[in-house]
């Protein structure tokens, strides 16, 4: 008898596993983020707080369909901080699962090299925004954003993880 369940159930199994992967893709398709660490001359951080979330939260945001990482990265820094990018920002990491934001898939950006003209008035989506020094991170700040930002400042790129 226990040879026949264990034959139904490898024959089900690739099934089940098929249809579970179709209801999950039609039902809640997978997101991807990306989010900066950028960084003044002084080391300061580059921090948002948006309107609709509590928290002080790397810049970023949701990558749109058709879109790449670095064009969703530089859109997002320009809505979000008016921060253009001069050079290549360097991959700090790709991170599932992680606190870093609500998405499935989060990409993390080290920018150092960019222009800024003036920060942005607060407005629908940022309530308001900064630099601050990685030993007085405002009030607020996600669990998140201060390990992201110190592993940064320690150099400890994470290509991967489940974080």
């Amino acid at each position: 008898m226990r040879a026949k369940v264990e034959g139904f159930r490898r024959r089900m199994e690739p099934w089940l596993r098929r249809l579970l992967h179709l209801y999950f893709r039609f039902a809640r398709s997978m997101t991807l983020g990306v989010r900066a660490v950028v960084l003044d001359k002084d080391n300061r951080v580059f921090l948002v707080m948006h309107s609709y979330l509590s928290g002080w939260y790397l810049p970023g945001g949701g990558v749109e369909v058709g879109e790449s990482l670095l064009e969703a990265l530089r859109r997002e820094l320009m809505e979000e901080g008016r921060i253009e990018l001069v050079a290549q920002p360097a991959l700090h990491g790709l991170f599932l699962n992680s606190h870093v934001s609500r998405r499935d898939h989060v990409a993390v950006y080290v920018v150092r090299e960019y222009r800024q003209d003036g920060l942005p008035e607060p407005n629908r989506e940022i309530a308001a925004c900064g630099f601050f020094a990685p030993d007085a991170l405002p009030e607020g700040t996600t669990p998140g954003t201060r390990l992201r930002i110190a592993e940064v400042l320690d150099g400890k790129p994470r290509i991967a993880t489940w974080r």
